[in-house]
């Protein structure tokens, strides 16, 4: 299957450079690098990181999901002519390492996940099991298990048996943010400082962030979140202590809960006294909003930042000016 689709994706590629095909690569402007980001974060961290010397577009298209986008001809292309490409480098988005193993890349290739310790995936209490999966919170020792990859012969790879949403924590996207302005500045070596400059603002700012969440966090007595939803933040949730319970794992592929399941996360509810169930963004909330309506609760959306819509691209949002939402939100809902 993966050779098929290797074979299939190549033959795209040679179709596109014959026929010209889908939009056309946008050439170098003054000289300027050419960035391909596979997901939002990237594309955000480089975008501050390349201000004025480094022109970034974001593969993914505003709204889509990332586990079921599918590559078109003229994205094969993007991703091949391109300077750097940064991905993300998880399972959600292995289509990515297809595609590189199918073409010859004409410019340098980052991983996020490369970029700061992994944690394990992992299953809290009650929450609905992938088939399959079975990684629990207890029976790991989370800090000093090596993550693995699957590889090809070109060396390539997937992580695998790790959590991939490592921006979610501030303190990893600004770490992410200050090595892409690295590798920004060792592609043109003329704006070194200027990159490592503008990499350091945004990381700067991130780092305020960071320190915003931990005040709150520290404010609080329980610090107990509940999602009637898939939970693409253990990163968030280790960097602030929390105890979470949810219905799905982060990048679980169901959507139906079992009753069990909604029965676990509903009476949690009602045990913590807590006011609001938590659903991600692209979300229906229906989990949600059954968990929340049985326990007499409010509801809230907690933006992840893997992708934003069409209307907060154009509006200018960033992974700064989200997680500043979700502060925001975060207040409202434990009023403070």
């Amino acid at each position: 299957m993966v050779i098929a689709m290797r074979r299939i994706l190549t033959a795209l590629v040679c179709i596109a450079l014959l026929c010209g095909c889908g939009p056309v690569i946008p050439e170098a402007k003054d000289g300027r690098l050419q960035v391909v980001a596979s997901v939002f974060p990237a594309y955000d961290f480089a975008r501050a990181a390349g201000d004025g010397y480094a022109d970034v577009s974001l593969l993914l298209p505003p709204g889509a999901e990332t586990h079921s986008y599918e590559p078109t001809p003229a994205d094969i292309l993007r991703v091949q002519k391109c300077d750097l490409f940064i991905y993300l480098g998880g399972e959600s988005d292995a289509w990515v390492e297809t595609i590189l193993s199918a073409i010859e890349m004409e410019g340098s290739v980052m991983r996020m996940v490369d970029c700061v310790e992994l944690l394990e995936e992992r299953e809290s209490e009650g929450m609905q099991s992938e088939p399959g999966h079975d990684h629990s919170r207890e029976d790991h020792d989370h800090e000093h298990e090596e993550h693995s990859h699957e590889t090809d012969e070109n060396g390539l790879g997937v992580v695998t048996g790790m959590d991939e949403h490592v921006w979610t924590d501030p303190g990893n996207a600004a770490v992410i943010t200050r090595m892409i302005g690295d590798v920004l500045a060792s592609l043109d070596p003329a704006h070194m400082e200027t990159y490592h400059e503008q990499a350091e603002a945004y990381a700067s700012e991130i780092d305020g962030l960071d320190a915003e969440f931990s005040a709150f966090f520290d404010g609080l007595e329980d610090r107990t979140v509940i999602f009637g939803d898939r939970f693409p933040l253990l990163y968030f949730a280790e960097a602030y202590r929390l105890n979470y319970y949810a219905a799905f794992p982060g990048c679980g592929t169901q959507t139906e809960p079992s009753a069990a399941t909604v029965a676990f996360l509903t009476e949690k509810v009602r045990e913590t006294g807590l006011s609001t169930v938590w659903y991600i963004e692209f979300s229906n909330h229906l989990v949600a909003d059954s968990i929340a309506e049985a326990a007499g609760v409010g509801t809230a959306m907690f933006h992840t930042c893997h992708n934003v819509s069409k209307a907060d691209m154009d509006a200018g949002e960033t992974y700064v000016t989200l997680m500043e939402s979700n502060l925001e939100t975060l207040k409202t809902v434990y009023g403070r």
